[in-house]
């Protein structure tokens, strides 16, 4: 069944690259010129009533009409263009032009995007924007430049918390023997695995269907994307507990954007930061509405977990993260952080 699904993707990938070819070539290329015009395709793997769909709608209306037109913006939700790492290699090659991308996804091409996602990291959303939109920030999306990815914004996923179908989860040892999802992250993998969780690799959309046959037992995620993938149907208990901060890189092919004139860059990005700004309000604001619609669908929440344990538990595995982010530039984050929480009390 999963090597049919992924043929079917790449059938359809491989479709889309073509049209996307064929449709560059008709609007008669990529020189910028006031008579040229675009149909760009943006993916990404969440479905269309989640925060990223909302984010990419207001960047397809501002883009088309602040250019009257001559870009066309294409949505499409739900890996409907592959998987998460498909459409990165669609958007390093050209055959996709934009894509709203995991941080976490990025890890591999920007090693310093991990730091966003180590546990414990940031304690708040002001702390995490703070460091994206921060000379740190600012670096990363340079260093992914160079690496073939045009950085537009940096959009908001939340804090996850942890669901699963076993036992409340109250301190870390709660988790010895669990089988937990986790995005196919360094950063998320090796935190559970130091709190003895069993930590499986899943794609987004095979999520559910695993929870609900039994091949995993529980998984993390911000409550948004709990409710809106209905994981509250097949999970018995939550534990809000804000393990890591999650964000979306929201990229495009440079030589896309490299090919096109200063006003429509200046439209591109203006567009890019309001898609930013509706994904962090949106964001925060389900946050708070999401706990009081997710607490009668779960047998027991846990609110007070012990944080403590929980950051004493992870500490091993940043052995682990050391390997793939350079301990200097950890501590440059680390020390960003404090500095801000300093001047902001």
């Amino acid at each position: 069944m999963r090597t049919s699904r992924t043929h079917l993707r790449a059938r359809l990938f491989g479709a889309v690259a073509l049209s996307a070819l064929l449709a560059l070539t008709a609007c008669g290329g990529s020189d910028g010129g006031s008579g040229d015009s675009y149909t760009w395709r943006l993916g990404f793997n969440t479905n269309e009533s989640s925060v990223r769909a909302a984010a990419a709608e207001k960047f397809k209306e501002i883009v088309e009409e602040e250019s009257n037109g001559r870009i066309t913006i294409e949505i499409f939700p739900a890996e409907a263009l592959g998987s998460e790492q498909e459409m990165l290699n669609g958007v390093k090659t050209g055959s996709l032009e934009l894509q709203m991308a995991g941080g976490g996804s990025m890890q591999n091409i920007v090693p310093e995007y991990a730091i966003m996602t180590l546990p414990f990291m940031v304690q708040s959303f002001d702390e995490a924007y703070a460091l994206l939109d921060g000379p740190i920030g600012q670096g990363w999306k340079k260093q992914a430049e160079e690496q073939g990815y045009k950085v537009l914004s940096h959009h908001d996923l939340g804090f996850a918390q942890i669901t699963n179908n076993v036992r409340p989860i109250r301190t870390p040892e709660d988790l010895e023997g669990i089988a937990m999802r986790s995005p196919d992250e360094p950063t998320s993998i090796a935190t559970f695995e130091a709190m003895g969780a069993n930590v499986s690799t899943l794609p987004f959309t095979e999520v559910y269907p695993g929870l609900q046959q039994g091949v995993i037992e529980g998984q993390f995620n911000p409550l948004d994307a709990i409710y809106e993938t209905k994981f509250h149907e097949v999970q018995d208990h939550l534990t809000l507990v804000n393990i890591f901060y999650y964000h979306v890189n929201f990229i495009m092919n440079p030589d896309v954007w490299n090919g096109l004139d200063p006003e429509l860059q200046e439209i591109v990005q203006k567009a890019a930061d309001e898609a930013q700004t509706v994904s962090r309000e949106q964001t925060q604001q389900n946050d708070k509405e999401m706990l009081e619609t997710l607490r009668p669908e779960f047998e027991e929440i846990v609110e007070d977990p012990d944080l403590e344990a929980f950051r004493t538990a992870v500490e091993p595995a940043f052995s682990e993260f050391e390997k793939i982010v350079d301990p200097a530039k950890i501590q440059e984050a680390r020390d960003f952080i404090e500095d801000y929480r300093a001047e902001n009390q």
